[in-house]
């Protein structure tokens, strides 16, 4: 698959994450994490000619709402919804739309309003998406709900196929915790032991609630455009999007009988794939990451999936450091989603700025140093994962 012409992001903005009832409404986070992308570009709401805006829990045409909040142009507003992959389908859509040239700047929104508690569907009166997954699943405690079942599952996959410890998850979240120590954006900042990780409340062996990410509340935007629209409007072109593959289940996922393909390790394989072609580059070349981390024993699953270690070692890449500052790859560093929170519709946008902000060299006490290039992942269940490669352009603002 080709990918074409150059895309910029021109401008990244993010309201902190909350507990949900802790922060504002959809509308409000949606609306004020807009402005802060627009201010971040350095362009008024006038000049964005497409916007799409994702969302899980809502009524339709919940991105209206929010857009309107900042202006009333008359541009379309598609609202997009792919599970927890949300945020990152709507800077897809927005991406290809520059890139085809069907415009020339667009913006992606992502917002959730959640309510506490673990995620359940909405209707009951009808086929759940999660059937076949469910479905494909070994027997097991319904109280434990399908989705803790499943990233739990693919853990014990990992730890059967290769004697991997619950300990080893339960330093995921460890690491977790000391990265979000240095994000303003992130709802737990306080550090965390391995044994207080293991020591808490069960949910879907090997899970426990450490392991576990929060329900969230929060948004994130982005600006993209063309290098023409940049140039001809005094914006910064430091950040383009190199290459980006979006993909969902093949057969295997649910004929396979790893339990590691029904929480989308094969959509992630295809996905990195196409993107390390797209760009010719290697995972080795890569040296921050940001992944989908909403349980830990995802994370470990997905070092592999992406490339980052090879198969049946992510333990070992775990325990030895390399996921981490002073190792081979930063993963990560907001705190991911088991610290900065998880938002479904904000979080792959959420991703976006956070490595945005590494390739302009602005993120702080984040900072992974002379980094060029930084890869993306979020995963939908159902199913959807988009990863997408950053790479910083000559100087950087």
């Amino acid at each position: 698959m080709a990918f074409g012409n150059q895309v910029v992001v021109a401008g990244v903005g993010m309201v902190p994450f909350t507990k949900p009832s802790a922060g504002a409404s959809y509308d409000t986070m949606g609306s004020d994490a807009t402005v802060l992308a627009l201010s971040d570009a350095g362009i008024d709401y006038s000049l964005i000619q497409q916007a799409y805006v994702g969302w899980v829990y809502g009524d339709s045409t919940a991105g209206q709402v929010a857009l309107y909040r900042v202006g009333l142009s008359g541009i379309p507003i598609v609202n997009v919804n792919n599970n927890c992959a949300t945020g990152s389908t709507a800077l897809f859509l927005a991406r290809q739309a520059v890139e085809s040239g069907a415009v020339d700047c667009a913006l992606a929104l992502g917002f959730e309003q959640m309510t506490p508690g673990a995620l359940r569907e909405t209707f009951h009166d009808r086929t759940s998406p999660m059937t076949a997954l469910s479905d494909a699943l070994p027997p097991g405690s319904e109280a434990d709900g399908v989705v803790a079942r499943l990233f739990g599952g693919a853990g014990l996959e990992h730890m059967e196929r290769y004697g991997t410890s619950a300990s080893t998850f339960a330093k995921i979240a460890v690491k977790a915790r000391s990265h979000a120590a240095n994000n303003p954006y992130a709802v737990f900042r306080s550090p965390l032991t391995v044994e207080e990780v293991l020591a808490s409340a069960p949910v879907s062996d090997p899970l426990t609630r450490l392991m576990s990410c929060p329900p969230t509340c929060g948004a994130a935007a982005a600006v993209v455009c063309t290098p023409e629209f940049a140039a001809a409007h005094g914006l910064s072109a430091a950040v383009t999007i190199r290459a980006q593959a979006m993909t969902t289940d093949r057969a295997e996922t649910f004929t396979s009988g790893d339990r590691r393909e029904l929480v989308g390790a094969g959509m992630t394989r295809q996905a990195a794939r196409q993107v390390y072609e797209q760009a010719g580059v290697e995972p080795t070349d890569i040296p921050v990451v940001e992944l989908h981390d909403c349980f830990a024993t995802n994370e470990l699953i997905s070092y592999e999936a992406l490339g980052l270690t090879p198969e049946g070692t992510g333990a070992a890449f775990v325990d030895d450091g390399d996921n981490t500052y002073g190792g081979r790859v930063v993963t990560n560093p907001s705190g991911g989603l088991l610290s900065k929170g998880h938002p479904l519709g904000a979080t792959g946008l959420a991703q976006c700025a956070e490595l945005v902000w590494q390739l302009r060299g602005t993120a702080g006490a984040r900072q992974v140093e002379g980094a060029r290039l930084a890869l993306q992942h979020n995963i939908g269940l159902g199913g959807a994962a988009v990863v997408t490669l950053y790479e910083r352009q000559g100087t950087h603002r």
